[in-house]
């Protein structure tokens, strides 16, 4: 997960890597190319766990996504044995893994998004 801040409001947020499709190529090539960029890390085992859909504001603007949300594996596993995984390679953003008890409590400190993202996870 990266942790994202508004900087219009300071709200805080938890998400998932990933990033936009670019022209000509699907989904799946995105979420292979993404993490590529964020992580320097390769997968494997990628599935399609569902698409969710998100509108909401960030830093004053109005933003409307569909999320295709992936689970795979990470070829490296040296990844799973830290606990801070550094900086978003092309981005100023900690990255570092959470567990989703965390997001599942009445409250959470700080949301994870998009909505609706713990139920494809089996939350």
């Amino acid at each position: 997960m990266y942790e994202g801040k508004d900087r219009a409001t300071g709200d805080r947020i938890f998400r998932p890597l990933g990033g936009g499709v670019e022209f000509g190529e699907t989904a799946a090539e995105a979420v292979h190319r993404e993490l590529r960029e964020e992580l320097d890390a390769e997968l494997t085992n990628v599935e399609l766990l569902g698409v969710l859909e998100n509108i909401f504001r960030w830093e004053g603007r109005p933003h409307h996504e569909i999320a295709f949300v992936f689970g795979a594996d990470l070829v490296d596993r040296s990844f799973y044995e830290r606990d801070d995984l550094g900086k978003v390679l092309d981005a100023d953003d900690e990255v570092s893994w959470r567990p989703l008890s965390h997001f599942s409590q009445p409250a959470p400190p700080v949301p994870l998004l998009p909505p609706g993202l713990l139920g494809l996870l089996g939350r």
